[in-house]
């Protein structure tokens, strides 16, 4: 699998989105990088909180609870993960969407959110 570019939605380089647990990314190595292959297009580097999780939950993809088969701890408020793209724009559209890094948030999420949705959720970290 070859990566994308590695670009932000700002238009400059992707910076990672967890550099510790969890490490997140299609990839596993921190970024919200993409290629062809990432159907879920996990390129929305997200802030977790407790009413993103249990929407999420909600909607068929738990996210907080341990999966050890998988090696996923399960996430919580707070921590970062890159989430799919359709995915945060569901919540958008539901009002519950999470905070989101721009930094790290891949140019292919734009194919989903546009900017000014993804600005108005911005993190001021």
């Amino acid at each position: 699998m070859q990566k994308d570019d590695p670009v932000n939605v700002l238009g400059g380089p992707l910076e990672p989105c967890s550099e510790a647990d969890p490490v997140t990314g299609f990839f596993r190595d921190g970024h919200c990088n993409t290629c062809a292959e990432d159907r879920g297009s996990h390129t929305v580097c997200a802030l977790m909180t407790a009413e993103f999780l249990a929407f999420s939950k909600y909607v068929g993809n738990d996210l907080s609870t341990p999966r050890p088969e998988f090696r996923f701890a399960g996430l919580a408020p707070g921590d970062r993960w890159c989430l799919c793209a359709a995915r945060f724009a569901q919540a958008h559209d539901e009002g519950c969407a999470p905070k989101v890094r721009l930094a790290a948030t891949h140019q292919r999420a734009l194919e989903f959110v546009p900017l000014d949705v993804l600005r108005t959720h911005a993190a001021d970290d």
